[in-house]
């Protein structure tokens, strides 16, 4: 016989796109994590962002969890995620237990996309770097949409792209995405610059993935500037003032809500005595109202809250607004509480008042903030009413974080969006830099009064026409000429469609990791 070779089972083939079983020593890779978390609270959505932090801290915190061991990288990302809601909570003064509560799950969903970057982006790796870069934005812009949509929280935090809202050409990429694309952009940025940071700059593929991204970011840019060169805001503008109560006027007040700590105690309390409390905010509204709309406004809008009656009285006070509209022939848009006998015992108002004398609207806050707002949320659709020189809508204070909610107005049509807001002096600045997307996603422009906060208008392209900040001012009234015509956007028409992209990509994308890898033969 002629003797034979043995032969041996073919040793298994390794997946050359697992993770690396070796990788940095682990005090650098712990660097990362520690100095990915300190910068990320400087791009969290709070006063103290500083916009380029959001390009560089997801870099760091991709680089520690595309190396090391699952557990440890699920437990780091966790405590990043953490440490940063936490910081974002204490920085807005949200530090009761219910809203701690709220926040620990909303930190699981922030470390999310980092954790399919780890599972999902080395397996793309050795089959195509560029997909695998796109693992970490898709999955960024799936979690804020999910987040945006499904629950009472809103954009309110962790949405990347609202970092940015003073980079007006990066940012009119929204009016066709929405603020997703903007978080896409900047993550995507991070993903490539961390591929190419773990493979160096003398690998071809990683450096041809980094071409790619700069070079989409700078047609997004470019296109952003030459819009709002060539396309700025060309119609007349209407003069529209914001009025808030003085601080002297709500010191004086503030001693009965201190009295009367529930609101089955305010309701139960002597009318009389609850109508002469009031009646010096009220009277101080109505006069401020009057003196803007002798000095030329066409629309006054008081902020969220302003005004106090109790449900007897709300008709008398209606009444008061609609007097001053019609004789000094100016529409008044006018926020109030209303103190009601049946449970919850408040609504959170506004009421338009026509030049006529007419109520063109009353509408109630379609989404309350969780745990601090106890009153029943109103019908989900933002209030419109056709002025002659242009189409105007109404939302209160929180519904601007809802971008679903604020899209109705631009498909609508709106012109001008009136945004009645009452915040304090943690979110602030949150609130009002949210308010800038909503107004490039829908092409209205957007004016919004808020005492106790800051104040601001913007055009449909993020331009700021007015500003004014409550905690600088001995009575905030803030006043801007606003363009009477908006411009009809992409994402007013498609609304989501480019977040529900990103959903789809991903989900195709971990579909593909499930194929089994096969080496190209040579």
């Amino acid at each position: 016989m002629t003797p034979t070779a043995p032969t041996h089972d073919p040793a298994p083939e390794e997946d050359p796109a697992a993770p690396a079983r070796t990788g940095p020593p682990r005090p650098i890779r712990y660097a990362w994590l520690l100095a990915g978390t300190g910068l990320s609270l400087f791009a969290m959505q709070a006063a103290w962002d500083i916009p380029l932090l959001a390009w560089v801290y997801p870099v760091l915190l991709l680089l520690f969890a595309r190396t090391g061991g699952l557990a440890s990288t699920l437990i780091g990302l966790w405590a990043a995620t953490a440490a940063a809601m936490l910081g974002w909570l204490l920085h807005a003064e949200l530090t009761s237990p219910a809203i701690l509560l709220i926040g620990l799950p909303l930190a699981a969903a922030q470390a999310l996309p980092f954790v399919a970057d780890r599972l999902l982006a080395p397996r793309l790796a050795a089959r195509s770097p560029l997909l695998s870069t796109l693992v970490f934005p898709a999955a960024k812009v799936g979690v804020e949409f999910a987040v945006a949509a499904a629950t009472p929280l809103g954009t309110i935090y962790g949405v990347l792209g609202a970092t940015q809202s003073a980079n007006l050409p990066l940012i009119q990429v929204a009016s066709v995405t929405g603020v997703y694309g903007v978080s896409f952009l900047v993550a995507w940025a991070a993903s490539a610059a961390a591929l190419l940071w773990s493979r160096g700059l003398g690998d071809r593929p990683a450096r041809t993935v980094a071409v790619c991204c700069a070079g989409v970011l700078g047609i997004v840019v470019v296109a952003g500037g030459a819009r709002l060169v060539f396309a700025p805001p060309s119609s007349d503008t209407v003069r529209v003032a914001g009025v808030t109560v003085s601080e002297r006027s709500w010191n004086e007040l503030m001693p009965t809500f201190q009295e009367y700590d529930t609101l089955e105690k305010l309701v139960a309390a002597d009318p009389e005595e609850m109508r002469a409390r009031f009646a010096a905010v009220n009277d101080e509204l109505l006069a401020s109202t009057e003196r803007e709309a002798e000095a030329g406004a066409e629309v006054v809008l008081w902020a969220e809250s302003a005004a106090f009656t109790l449900e007897a009285d709300w008709d008398r006070l209606v009444d008061d607004i609609a007097e001053v509209a019609r004789r000094n022939e100016v529409y008044v848009n006018a926020g109030m509480s209303v103190y009601t006998e049946d449970s919850p015992h408040i609504r959170n108002v506004m009421v338009m008042a026509t030049p006529e004398g007419e109520t063109a609207w009353t509408y109630d806050k379609s989404n309350p903030i969780p745990v601090l707002e106890p009153y029943d949320a109103g019908p989900g659709v933002p209030a419109v009413h056709d002025a002659p020189f242009g189409r105007l809508s109404t939302v209160i204070c929180y519904d601007a974080d809802f971008p679903g909610l604020m899209r109705q107005g631009g498909a609508a049509g709106t012109d001008i969006m009136l945004v009645s807001a009452n915040t304090w002096e943690g979110i602030k600045e949150m609130h009002a830099r949210n308010a800038v997307f909503r107004a490039v996603e829908n092409g209205f422009s957007l004016f919004r009064q808020a005492s106790r906060g800051r104040a601001n208008a913007v055009d449909h392209q993020g331009r700021t026409l007015a500003t004014t900040d409550y905690f600088a001012t001995g009575q905030q009234t803030m006043v801007a000429y606003v363009p009477t015509r908006g411009v009809t956007t992409v994402y007013a028409v498609i609304g989501d469609a480019f977040a529900w992209l990103c959903v789809a990509a991903l989900a195709a994308m971990a579909a593909g990791c499930l194929a089994p890898f096969r080496r190209p033969r040579r």
